[in-house]
This record gives C-alpha cells, structure tokens and sequence, in this order.
C-alpha cells in the first residue's frame, strides 16, 4: 500500500475528532487564558485551526521560511468566533488531503526545510514533518483545548474513547 493512502483514514480520524473540539469552542470566551504564560483560547484555536493546512506547503514544497512576508501574508487572518475557525480548518483540510491523495512514496522521502529568515531550524524528510511537525504537534495541542474546555465548563467530546462528557 502506498504511504499516502495509508496515512489518509488516520488523517479524516484526526480531523474529525478535531473539528468536534473546535466546534465546541465558546466564542465568548476566546480571551480565556488558564495561566499568564498560557494561550489565550483564540491564539490557541486559530493555531490549530490552521495546523492541517501545513500539509500542503510540506507535500507541495522543500522549504517554508515563516519569517518571510511573503509567507506571513499567506496565513489565514485569526478569526473570532467558531464558525470562522471551522471554515480555516475546511480549507486546510481540503487542500491537505489533495496533497496526500497526490503525494507519490517518493515524495514522503523529499528533505523539507523550515527556517527563520533563512536560518535553517531543521530539515528532514517528509514524512518525519508531516508526522511530528503537523500531525503530533495537531494533537497536542488539540489536548490543551480539551483541557481550556474542561476548565471552562464546556462538554469535552470523545477524542480516542469516552470522556467523562460523552460515552
């Protein structure tokens, strides 16, 4: 089996279960923060929201340079309310599983790059970032939303098994 059809049905598991927690999210409260040091729920949703989409850039290209303005006026405009971080992660989500659906075995093996104003921060091969850069890094912090929600009284969705809101 090819890798990309194998890593698709985690991805829509993923995804899913993200777009559960993101739906949860109280637009009132997106200036919650459990702690100074914390994200505020908004800086932490639109992250996420926006997290999918990195696929694209790392299936489609061999480098980003975020430091860029160029590639800072690419990124989507942070949104207030739920409905508009859902509509970041569709857009994210569609685009990424183009770029899966179309990524070759060989294309998960590409070095990718990422750096700072072109100072490099690493470089692997694609599939490493894919996994640990967009897929880990979705779910972790995907797990700090669960907790924002938990605290701030909000039904937690199932995500790998029943929480103590859903069975």
């Amino acid at each position: 089996m090819a890798l990309a059809k194998a890593l698709l049905p985690e991805f829509e598991h993923e995804m899913a279960t993200l777009r559960r927690v993101l739906e949860r999210i109280p637009a009132g409260r997106m200036d919650y923060r459990p702690h100074p040091k914390s994200f505020t729920l908004g800086d932490l949703a639109n992250h996420l929201a926006t997290i999918p989409g990195w696929t694209i850039s790392t299936m489609t290209e061999t480098e980003l340079d975020f430091g860029l303005p160029e590639t800072q006026a690419r990124q989507p405009k942070p949104s207030t309310t739920t409905e508009g971080l859902l509509r970041t992660l569709d857009a994210g989500v569609e685009g990424a599983l183009k770029a899966l659906d179309g990524a070759s075995d060989e294309d998960f093996h590409v070095v990718w790059t990422l750096k700072n104003q072109g100072q490099v921060l690493f470089a692997m091969p694609r599939i490493a970032v894919y996994r640990g850069f967009v897929m880990n890094h979705l779910i972790h912090h995907r797990a700090q939303v669960a907790v924002y929600l938990r605290l701030l009284d909000v039904p937690v969705p199932s995500i790998y098994g029943p929480s103590a809101d859903e069975g």
